[in-house]
């Protein structure tokens, strides 16, 4: 994976999990294009990964709207005559509530971030990999995409369940034509972000580092996992969570989401 001629591209990369990934990825060599909607954010993690580049890698920001094709397109533009070795999807942002309490507006909102911008991103930097003949895309979803339903999440739950199917097929997909190129789906539970600010929720179980759940997505990228989930108890859950009925699960779940409102 380790290449010093080629560019790892971030989104959502002003914050959280997506800012984890930025030193990490500098130290393996590539240089980075950042982007996300928060210039002054970006600005602030890249100096913040500068100290790690490589003499001859160089770090970007790129502000952007994931939400606007235009933008996204503009994007694809930038790094069309470079080598990506890299690609995080990985922005979006969640909501806690009664789904009929909800805010529409803001959940349509988190429909075209986790769902329709993601899909978008995907269908070109593969097409993009594809001429490369190689690359390595990563799609952040949650663990929350791998349970069958989301009781007062109910939205955020359906838009990472995307998320990890979709994913899921392009890797079967690529696997039968023998390509080399890598797609896989990052599901992490409970990460120390700025997400349970947006979604309006708390915790219901300890929260891992955004930094050790980027560390270990670079670690299993590296040996082409499909679905990494990057906490051992959320592991040991996700097992228990194929013996036991759906029903009883959406049931649990229910209990767990009542806690974070």
């Amino acid at each position: 994976m380790k290449n010093r001629k080629a560019y790892a591209v971030i989104t959502g990369a002003s914050s959280g999990i997506g800012a984890a990934f930025a030193p990490l990825l500098a130290k393996e060599g590539y240089s980075l294009i950042l982007t996300a909607r928060r210039k002054d954010r970006l600005e602030e993690i890249q100096k913040q990964t500068e100290p790690f580049l490589h003499p001859d890698a160089i770090c970007l920001v790129h502000p952007m709207d994931v939400t606007d094709p235009n933008a996204c397109d503009r994007l694809m533009d930038m790094i069309r005559d470079v080598n990506v070795g890299v690609f995080i999807n990985n922005a979006g942002f969640g909501d806690c509530g009664d789904f009929l309490d909800t805010d529409v507006a803001k959940e349509m909102d988190m429909i075209d971030v986790n769902v329709k911008a993601l899909h978008y991103l995907t269908k070109k930097v593969l097409d993009k990999f594809r001429q490369q003949k190689m690359g390595y895309l990563l799609n952040v979803g949650s663990v929350a995409g791998l349970m069958p339903a989301g009781p007062y999440m109910a939205a955020y739950y359906a838009s990472k369940a995307y998320v990890v199917s979709l994913t899921r097929a392009i890797q079967k997909e690529l696997k039968d034509r023998r390509s080399r190129i890598y797609v896989g789906c990052l599901c992490p539970g409970p990460v120390d972000t700025e997400f349970n600010q947006v979604a309006n929720a708390q915790f219901s179980m300890p929260a891992i580092s955004a930094d050790s759940c980027a560390s270990y997505a670079i670690k299993k990228m590296k040996q082409k996992q499909a679905v990494i989930i990057p906490s051992f108890g959320v592991r040991v859950l996700m097992a228990l969570a194929y013996v036991v009925p759906v029903p009883i699960i959406i049931h649990m779940i229910s209990r767990v989401q009542l806690r974070k409102k």
